[in-house]
């Protein structure tokens, strides 16, 4: 596999403990306090009016975290803009377009009837988003107080939904939905680069409302009085990544699987697997938003043979990224997955729509 980066090593230092007097570790806590008096002082010129915040002519939903990474931003954003557009709403998707290529300032990945850009050029997530709201538009740039201005003149939006906007404060928000790993909320309790914090847990106070994610039984409780939810990833569809026809869930049981994937928390994408009853006898992690080349394909097929393997799997999300390589995606299947509350739905829906009817 891939020789350990930097990223590798900082992830490493915040989970292992015995580490705490190490100098790699010191070092890392000691540029956290600067990053966390930077994001302080920030967030105090915003919560005072010093740095204002534009307001736009139509509601705002914001969804993201306090950490980084694997709590489910992009299916949470999915199941929102499908629930606003089921109740009446004209929902927009804005999106950083994070490692997208495109520079430009405004673009259209989607105008609700075609999708018009490259997974390689909007961004991995913004490209599954597309593919998952027919009907409804994708828009990224990094301003997106800027692309606002263009959903709502160009697409009559009503609700714009924010993917990973949590730290954007430069748009004002009617709702704040924050995703909290179950476990591990507040990761270790330091912010970066000492700990995967993205800002302090007392942040918290700005969420409307929290939802907990994750796959195991276990919620740790932290101290907030805002409503908090419980919803999971579920696999819902496997998809042939040649026809992009769906199989039932079931042909994975007892199959023997070659499985890989460039997520946050690609362990998580594992476990999915074994709850479905596959074998997975070859596991690949990649990096989190990974640009697959034709190295890495290859690498993914050997271990395939290697293992006897009955089947490759990967992500939806992975999927996007390898329309490139045609011969293999005949030999891949992607596994689907939705953001399910368990209970407790009713009650989230009923808030979120107080909230916005609240609004304006």
């Amino acid at each position: 596999m891939k020789k350990k980066s930097i990223q590798d090593a900082v992830i490493a230092a915040w989970e292992n403990e015995k580490m705490n007097i190490h100098p790699f570790k010191l070092l890392l806590r000691g540029m956290s306090l600067f990053y966390r008096l930077a994001i302080l002082v920030r967030n105090i010129l915003f919560d005072t009016g010093l740095l204002r915040q534009k307001k736009v002519p139509c509601r705002v939903v914001g969804v993201g975290n306090i950490t980084v990474g694997g709590t489910g931003k992009t299916p949470m954003v999915i199941y929102l803009a499908n629930l606003l557009n089921s109740k009446g709403f004209r929902p927009v998707v804005l999106s950083r377009g994070y490692r997208g290529k495109t520079k430009a300032p405004i673009n259209i990945v989607s105008d609700g009837r075609r999708i018009l850009m490259k997974p390689e050029d909007c961004g991995d997530e913004p490209a599954l988003i597309a593919k998952r709201l027919p009907g409804i538009p994708v828009l990224t740039g990094p301003r997106r107080a800027l692309t606002a201005g263009v959903a709502i003149e160009q697409f009559g939006a009503d609700v714009l939904v924010l993917d990973d906007a949590f730290q954007y404060r430069q748009l004002a928000r009617d709702v704040d939905v924050v995703l909290l790993d179950a476990d591990r909320p507040l990761g270790n309790g330091w912010v970066l680069p000492a700990g995967p914090l993205r800002e302090p847990g007392s942040s918290l106070k700005r969420a409307d409302l929290i939802i907990r994610t994750g796959l195991g039984d276990r919620v740790t409780a932290i101290s907030t009085t805002t409503p908090q939810y419980r919803a999971r990833h579920q696999a819902v569809a496997l998809i042939d990544g040649a026809s992009g026809r769906e199989l039932p869930l079931q042909s994975l049981l007892g199959r023997r699987v070659c499985a890989f994937a460039g997520i946050a928390k690609p362990g998580a994408f594992k476990q999915i697997l074994a709850g479905l009853g596959a074998r997975t006898v070859a596991f690949l992690p990649f990096p989190d938003h990974h640009d697959y080349s034709r190295e890495d394909i290859r690498e993914i097929q050997n271990r395939a043979r290697q293992e006897q393997a009955d089947t490759i799997v990967t992500t939806e999300k992975d999927g996007v990224k390898l329309n490139r390589f045609h011969m293999f995606l005949e030999e891949v299947d992607f596994l689907q997955v939705e953001m399910v509350f368990q209970g407790g739905e009713d009650e989230f829906i009923a808030s979120l729509m107080d909230k916005l009817g609240q609004a304006q």
